[in-house]
């Protein structure tokens, strides 16, 4: 199969068929052989029911339901794990993605040896105080962070290699660090591609202003866990020895004191470096069994749940 296209949805049903149709047409166009894999986030409207209508129609056409919202990247993995195609594209279900864009991502892949294609919406049709300012903040802060040189993480439009989808774990609310994730798995070769932007035709966006926060909370994360997530004891273990030289170095120095050099002075727990001391030795250990906890629970993790599926077509 050349081509699997995986669409996240949640209470889309006034665009489900007019973006099918769309992108009916460009495979026809192309020739593709591919799949359309609709996920299912718990809408609460007739979403699922057109899914399995246009499934009835086209046998192209595939859908996986949740039980209930878990969330964009939990729908991601979901078609990930299902996608049969050597190229995978994600886009969104809003028709703000434009499909006529498909081709040229598809040969990136395939002709240029890219891991990875993000999309860029470099003319956007969004509020700029709500939408654009933040979203430029926060892309300027990936960048930053991350060391990936993409303009647009939050463009849904990407085209993926097989072999990347099946090798990365998209978890929590880690959609928007798909390509910083792909390179710590040791995909490189990323690239980014300008795309048309779609004013949003049918309802209103499901995204809020939270968005931009647990965003960077996320970055954060991320940062952390492609540092140090496979080793936390290099981090943790190191600032918990620091902290405990610290407060041994203040011990000694307030033992020396007291038996050498000033015996009749005042009580070793009347002076302020003592306390400097216990609390440092005290945050030491606690830093380092932190570590060592990590580092179990690394060795020792099971595969969980992230969501429930409720029906498969």
């Amino acid at each position: 199969m050349n081509l699997s296209i995986v669409i996240p949805l949640l209470n889309e049903e006034e665009s489900l068929k007019e973006l099918h149709d769309w992108i009916l047409k460009v495979m026809q166009t192309q020739g593709y052989h591919y799949e359309i894999l609709f996920i299912d986030d718990g809408s609460m409207d007739d979403s699922w029911n057109i899914i399995e209508q246009l499934s009835l129609n086209n046998a192209s056409v595939k859908g996986i339901r949740f039980l209930r919202n878990f969330g964009k990247s939990q729908a991601l993995h979901a078609g990930f794990n299902a996608a049969k195609g050597n190229v995978v594209i994600t886009m969104d279900a809003d028709l703000q993605d434009n499909p006529e864009e498909i081709p040229a991502l598809y040969d990136m892949i395939v002709n240029d040896n890219f891991d990875l294609v993000s999309g860029w919406k470099k003319k956007r049709y969004d509020s700029i105080l709500f939408k654009n300012m933040p979203s430029k903040l926060f892309n300027w802060a990936a960048r930053r962070t991350s060391g990936v040189r993409l303009n647009d993480f939050n463009c849904g439009l990407k085209a993926y290699r097989k072999e990347v989808i099946k090798t990365i774990e998209v978890s929590g609310e880690m959609h928007r660090y798909i390509p910083v994730l792909a390179k710590s798995a040791g995909f490189p070769n990323i690239g980014e591609k300008v795309v048309q932007h779609q004013a949003r035709k049918y309802g209103k966006t499901k995204f809020g202003m939270e968005r931009f926060i647990n965003g960077f909370l996320d970055l954060i994360t991320i940062w952390f866990v492609s540092k140090f997530g496979r080793q936390p004891m290099h981090l943790f273990g190191a600032l918990g020895v620091l902290m405990f030289l610290i407060g041994f170095g203040f011990s000694l120095y307030l033992g020396i004191d007291k038996l050498f050099i000033n015996p009749t002075g005042r009580l070793i727990t009347d002076r302020p470096q003592f306390f400097i001391a216990l609390t440092a030795m005290v945050i030491g250990t606690q830093l380092f069994l932190a570590g060592f906890v990590g580092e179990l629970l690394i060795r020792s993790r099971k595969n969980e749940p992230r969501y429930n599926i409720e029906k498969t077509l």
